[in-house]
């Protein structure tokens, strides 16, 4: 043993002294290289023959593929050098292309390596970050001893979690049968609906997700997240990661797969779709499909991003993934799910099962179709239990919870019948948003005012009303006296507007000075706002329709926006935690602002949400418009809304008839005052909420809820302190800091773009600090709903965005009484004014003025 560590160390100080000697190259083979790289002279001589017969039909593709495209931009496509062939030409001192972890390093000299050679790849969106605790030595020390008497108490070992496959559903090029590859087509409609078909099944099986993984590809993620809103888990983290990307189909990437093996000659086709080792012809740098031109693929480097893969190749892509992160979850009782494609699914199966070379061609993986592992105290796979209904595959042990196949033809039946049937329902498409009891008998109060509008254009108002006498009066007239509100609502109705008296506008004893600081309603004040916002005009490439691409913006900037509108928000309900999903208009705010956003040249690096359904659908909708589905999002509880304790989920109306208009204020509009707290057994209490359970982890124990858990269940329940209720000030206390100390230093200080979709109270905690706003002027402020507020970093104000509609944001948003504190005149570093400012609204123009505009319109608009 002395010897082997003398060895050992002696090796170490060489390979410090003398990094590149040649004479240490053996250490490729004492590390243990992965298969691919470990090529046997059987395998050498079977890629060579493959080489040499790509080369001798070099000319007929190039050829195709100029007929295909119109261009020769691949011409020097095949005279690249053949060392680089794979796409995985090897660094200095690093012996593959993937990355450190397949280097298979002794694990002791992992304390000797730089820290960011080990994170770059385990941090990937962020995953890193997710378990990272910043505790000082001595919090650690004082927790040692209750750590250890906490796994003493528990006396129960970790189940290894459940594995759930999904591949995605069929996307745009599956349907027309192009190889994909690294390209990123979107999902078709069958693609969305084999995927909800594959959430249901996995409700039907009663299965639960912890942790999700999934491509970098819209495809997958795309699918992910309609798996997330069926399972109506959006909250879980997901990590987006190149490694489980399709296989690169190389220079067939956008060819089709019928006029391709007609040309080329199906053996060979074939042979590049079916063969574990063949690459097809690979890409270069100036291909239009070349993944590095994209910015989602900025991290990686040269070598890792691949010219053409071989099934081999794609799936040893797949082994660190598995080694360093999905294992570590499995091995922690975390389910996970992986969403991904046919060939990256395929190397985790054959990692799992320890599936032969040869073996692993005989694997399917279809859409719509979870695929279930169970695993063993040593994280080897359980065979499914031999039972009528269990569907497995040869060489798997995994169980398929549906047999392949029916979805389709399922799906298929129904489009016959959709075609032959006139006005036929298609029952699996249709989509309704849950809604509670009180939402929905509001909803229908809300949907029955609605009718008025239509109504008043048959009715006449000043016809006498008749009456049968069944109201007890004996048909004598009724004596009706009205308010000031109902004489204002029947002259609206009269002239065919809508009459709501429920509307802020209609009640006029309430004065302007006392602010309504609730996320669900705002009240109308004149605006009363000294220094104009800074209005940036819409960029003239996008204006004049140069591709309707704009100047993209570099500088570190953060974007906030409060999440669209929710049916809680429309029927005047408290909401704080409750998870209310966004309604059709809230969507389509949501849509609207990554509209404009992209319009104006916005890009972002990182994005920053609650942990709340309203704010992550915002966030997904606005990234979706953008075309940036595969941006890291950060999901934290901290951003999200203000808790408002027993008064969640009620109506305004009917906690102000409870409790008196007085204390209805005080809890609504003080700042340091809590509604009344919510019962540790209540269902709007977090602690009995999953998301708050399993993965809040920042906050500390709470001794009576960790008495009152104990008790109920028999064993020990450790139970974090969760709020029952808010104030304003408790909600900014969680908000600040986090923006402080994480958003603040891990993105914007890294001079990171920002988007940040939060709810009302959140962002005006973010607002206070970002603005020195007082915290007895916050409560005055109002956040519009969808609308982007962009904050400067180097000028430190606010800014808004041009339309294009021509009106002034003041005059269509309302920003409350407090709005005067959120716009200053931005400056650049110099003292001059910034440039963006373009558009001032104060300034009325003359009637020729307003022509000539009128006229310029008219002009762009008759040349687009």
């Amino acid at each position: 043993r002395e010897q082997h560590l003398q060895l050992w160390l002696l090796g170490f100080l060489v390979l410090c002294v003398f990094p590149n000697a040649s004479g240490f190259q053996l250490k490729t083979s004492f590390y243990g290289l992965p298969r691919a790289s470990q090529t046997s002279l059987s395998e050498t001589t079977e890629n060579d023959r493959v080489m040499s017969k790509e080369d001798d039909i070099a000319a007929t593709i190039e050829a195709f593929i100029q007929n295909e495209d119109g261009q020769d931009e691949q011409q020097s496509f095949f005279t690249m050098p053949q060392s680089n062939f794979n796409g995985y030409s090897t660094l200095t001192g690093q012996t593959t292309g993937y990355s450190a972890f397949l280097d298979r390093k002794p694990s002791w000299l992992k304390a000797f390596q730089r820290k960011s050679d080990l994170d770059a790849d385990m941090n990937e969106d962020g995953y890193g970050d997710m378990h990272r605790r910043k505790r000082s030595f001595f919090k650690r020390a004082i927790k040692f001893p209750l750590n250890l008497a906490t796994k003493a108490l528990k006396r129960k070992t970790v189940e290894p979690g459940t594995l759930i496959l999904v591949r995605h559903g069929e996307s745009e090029w599956n349907a027309n049968k192009t190889f994909t590859g690294w390209a990123d087509p979107d999902l078709t409609v069958q693609g969305r609906r084999e995927v909800e078909h594959a959430a249901r099944l996995l409700m039907a099986g009663g299965y639960k997700v912890d942790v999700v993984f999934t491509s970098r590809l819209k495809r997958a993620i795309r699918s992910a997240w309609i798996l997330l809103q069926e399972l109506n888990e959006v909250y879980l983290p997901v990590f987006k990661s190149w490694r489980l990307n399709e296989r690169n189909y190389g220079a067939l990437t956008g060819l089709s797969k019928t006029e391709t093996a007609k040309r080329l000659g199906q053996e060979l086709v074939q042979e590049w779709r079916g063969s574990l080792r063949s690459r097809p012809p690979s890409l270069t740098p100036n291909d239009p499909y070349w993944p590095g031109r994209e910015r989602r693929y900025a991290d990686l480097t040269n070598d890792q991003i691949p010219l053409s893969e071989s099934l081999l190749d794609c799936m040893e892509r797949t082994t660190p993934l598995w080694e360093t992160k999905i294992k570590y979850e499995l091995t922690k009782g975390r389910n996970v799910l992986v969403v991904a494609h046919a060939n990256t699914l395929r190397g985790l199966v054959k990692t799992i099962d320890n599936i032969g070379d040869a073996e692993i061609q005989d694997i399917a993986i279809p859409t719509g179709i979870p695929i279930v592992y169970k695993f063993d105290d040593e994280l080897k796979a359980i065979p499914p239990a031999k039972e009528d209904h269990a569907v497995s595959q040869v060489h798997m042990n995994a169980l398929f919870l549906e047999k392949p196949g029916l979805l389709k033809e399922a799906l298929k039946r129904e489009k016959q019948w959709s075609e032959a049937v006139p006005g036929y329902d298609r029952i699996m498409s249709r989509y309704t948003r849950p809604m509670t009891s009180i939402e929905r008998s509001l909803y229908k109060l809300d949907a029955e005012r609605e009718l008025g509008e239509w109504a008043s254009e048959f009715i006449d108002v000043n016809a006498p009303v008749e009456d049968d006498g069944n109201d007890g009066n004996f048909g004598k007239p009724m004596m009706v006296t009205e308010s000031e509100v109902w004489e204002m609502g029947m002259k609206e109705l009269e002239s065919g507007e809508q009459f709501d008296p429920d509307t802020p506008s209609f009640h006029q004893t309430e004065t302007a000075g006392e602010e309504l600081i609730e996320d669900n309603e705002e009240e109308i004040v004149e605006p009363n706002i000294y220094t104009p916002p800074c209005v940036t005009s819409i960029p003239s490439a996008a204006v004049l329709g140069n591709d309707g691409m704009s100047q993209i913006r570099r500088d570190s900037v953060i974007v906030i926006i409060r999440h669209g509108k929710t049916q809680h928000n429309k029927l005047g309900l408290f909401t704080g935690w409750e998870d209310a999903p966004l309604a059709d208009e809230g969507i389509e705010e949501a849509k609207e602002a990554g509209r404009l956003l992209k319009l104006h040249g916005f890009e972002f690096d990182v994005v920053y949400t609650s942990w709340l359904s309203r704010a992550l659908e915002t966030a997904w909708y606005v990234m979706d418009e953008m075309d940036a589905l595969w941006l890291p999002i950060i999901k934290t509880w901290r951003l999200n809304e203000r808790m408002y304790g027993s008064l969640t989920g009620l109506s305004k109306q009917m906690v102000k008839q409870k409790y008196g208009e007085k204390q209805f204020k005080a809890w609504r509009r003080g700042y340091g005052v809590k509604p009344p707290a919510v019962s540790s057994f209540s269902p709007h209490y977090p602690g009995n909420d999953k998301r708050y359970q399993k993965y809040l982890q920042d906050k500390r124990y709470s001794l009576r809820e960790t008495l009152i858990r104990s008790i109920e269940s028999g064993e020990l329940k450790l139970q974090r302190k969760l709020p029952k209720s808010e104030s304003l000030r408790d909600c900014m206390e969680r908000t600040i800091p986090y923006f402080v100390e994480r958003i603040a230093v891990d993105a914007v200080d890294q001079g990171k773009r920002v988007l940040i979709s939060s709810s009302e109270n959140a962002i005006r905690g973010l607002l206070m600090h970002l603005l020195d706003i007082e915290e007895e002027e916050i409560t005055g402020l109002e956040i519009p709903n969808g609308l982007p507020l962009i904050y400067d970093v180097k000028s430190k104000c606010l800014k808004l965005l041009d339309d294009g509609t021509g009106r002034d944001p003041l005059e269509v948003h309302n920003f409350g009484k407090a709005g005067k504190y959120l716009f200053r005149p931005c400056q650049n570093e110099d003292g001059t004014l910034d440039e963006e400012c373009t558009i001032d609204f104060t300034t009325k123009l003359s009637k020729a003025e307003e022509e000539t505009i009128e006229s310029i319109k008219r002009g762009i608009t008759s040349s687009l």
